[in-house]
Parts: C-alpha cells; sequence; structure tokens
C-alpha cells in the first residue's frame, strides 16, 4: 500500500534538511498516516481505509459517505 490517503490524496512532500553549517539535504516528509477500521453506517459493516490524521478530523464534520465520493471511492469494495 502506497503512503498516500485514500480520502484526501495526501502524499509526501518534498523538501530540504538544513544543517548547522547550512548544507542542504533533500528529505521527503511523509504525511501523519493511520490505519483505520470506521463504520459505515448504509452498508452495516466496518471499511477498514488508510486515512491521515487531517482527513479523520474532515471526516467527524462530513461524513464517511460525502468524502468517499468526492475521492470516487467505491464503499462496496474497500
Amino acid at each position: 500500500m502506497s503512503r498516500k490517503c485514500q480520502l484526501t490524496g495526501k502524499k509526501a512532500n518534498n523538501a530540504y534538511q538544513v544543517s548547522h553549517s547550512h548544507r542542504r539535504t533533500k528529505k521527503l516528509q511523509h504525511p501523519n498516516l493511520q490505519d483505520k477500521r470506521i463504520w459505515w453506517e448504509r452498508g452495516k459493516r466496518w471499511v477498514k481505509l488508510r486515512l491521515s490524521t487531517k482527513a479523520m478530523k474532515t471526516l467527524e464534520k462530513k461524513g464517511l459517505e460525502a468524502m468517499a465520493k468526492e475521492a470516487g471511492i467505491d464503499l462496496n469494495k474497500v
């Protein structure tokens, strides 16, 4: 499974790590991803998704079906 949020599409960001002497080396800033089981009310079952913590917060506000529709995910197949 890739390091990408299934609902928001968040993925790694390219950045520089700057040392004390100001040398720059490239690094990746990965999103805070969590494997989460979420209860899907209409399907009456648990759905397992890999989400960023920001997506979890938004999920509480919008709801699972609305976010899945925006992301183009079919919850029956997950």
